[in-house]
């Protein structure tokens, strides 16, 4: 059975299947094709699977133990997520109507999926694709002070867990013992402080440059503008700041020496990630494959029913990737939050 490419403007990659009867025709086939589909991701950072008769959170785990079968846990949650068992998500559970920007999964870990898998058993009536963008683009596209600055000081994650505003510690880390949380935080380089209301807030500096450990290649891989306080509708953001203090977000980023974000270098980091984007509407049955090195992946807001499961496997360890920035537990010196001037 030969393989179909369909290569298009603003459009991943698509591999159209033949008819196929079941779900054990579509595991042959996969297998049949797997060198061209493996080949056909590391050129283009992600891969389009359509026409599979793949229905079911069964099928998807079937398909998902050829294409992925090295499984990679979910590290530090950070966003809701239905868990189907075995390894299988739903790809987010956040509100229909909150986009989610390109990000790179678990790019905050030591240790992160090197493949991602999505699945499509219900498309949304308007809207929902699953955006991917070319890592290698972005950095290309984005203006050398800023690409700089990132290659010399990495990007800071700073944390506060809440269970009414992001997820809480107990979710996060997988444990109700705060002993058990800290030693996660001690092995993963990441600095901890318990609040007076018993919640937990983190800290962690990690590269925001790596390169594929396959390919060689060198990207954009971080969470800097997703998590970034100038991503939050501004409303929300003022009435956030006003209240907890720049601190006290559920999610904030900037440099690794502590150097805020302004809102006009978002503006430029966005816009280097649209002109690497590509999606592609969802159909039932339909599934994704994505280089979760090569390609960041982001959610259109939907209307109507919407089912997308993931899976994350192949693992990879950072240090196998080649960072600019060694992973530590803080910034070195941080900058006070009220400073915003870059001179």
């Amino acid at each position: 059975m030969n393989a179909r490419w369909t290569v298009e403007p603003g459009r991943p990659a698509t591999l159209e299947a033949p008819d196929l009867s079941g779900v054990e025709e579509a595991v042959a086939w996969l297998e049949s094709t797997h060198t061209e589909l493996l080949a056909g991701l590391r050129e283009h950072g992600a891969v389009y699977l359509r026409g599979l008769p793949v229905h079911s959170v069964e099928a998807f785990a079937q398909v998902r133990d050829l294409l992925v079968p090295r499984r990679t846990p979910y590290r530090e949650k950070a966003t809701p997520r239905s868990d189907f068992g075995g390894g299988v998500y739903s790809s987010t559970d956040l509100p229909a109507a909150q986009p989610i920007r390109p990000h790179n999964e678990n790019s905050y870990t030591l240790t992160f999926p090197g493949l991602l898998l999505f699945g499509c058993l219900s498309a949304p009536e308007q809207g929902g694709a699953t955006p991917v963008a070319d890592c290698r683009s972005v950095l290309r596209n984005l203006p050398p002070h800023l690409v700089e600055r990132m290659r010399t000081h990495g990007w800071l994650l700073k944390r506060a867990y809440s269970e009414h505003l992001s997820v809480d510690w107990q979710s996060a880390f997988g444990t109700d013992f705060p002993a058990e949380a800290e030693r996660y935080c001690q092995e993963n380089l990441i600095s901890w402080t318990w609040r007076e209301d018993g919640g937990l807030s983190t800290r962690q500096l990690r590269p925001g440059i790596v390169r594929h450990p396959e390919t060689g290649e060198e990207v954009w891989f971080n969470h800097l503008a997703f998590w970034n306080e100038w991503s939050l509708e501004e409303e929300v953001r003022e009435a956030l700041v006003e209240e907890l203090g720049h601190d006290g977000l559920p999610f904030n980023t900037a440099f690794g020496n502590g150097l805020p974000l302004t809102r006009e270098e978002l503006g430029t980091v966005n816009a280097a990630y649209e002109a690497a984007t590509v999606r592609r509407p969802w159909e039932p049955g339909d599934l994704m494959l994505v280089d979760n090195v090569l390609s960041a992946h982001g959610r259109d807001p939907f209307f109507g029913d919407r089912r997308i499961l993931v899976a994350m496997g192949d693992p990879l360890a950072l240090a196998d990737c080649r960072p600019t920035v060694e992973p530590a537990a803080d910034a070195p010196c941080p900058i006070p939050e009220a400073v915003t001037s870059h001179d």
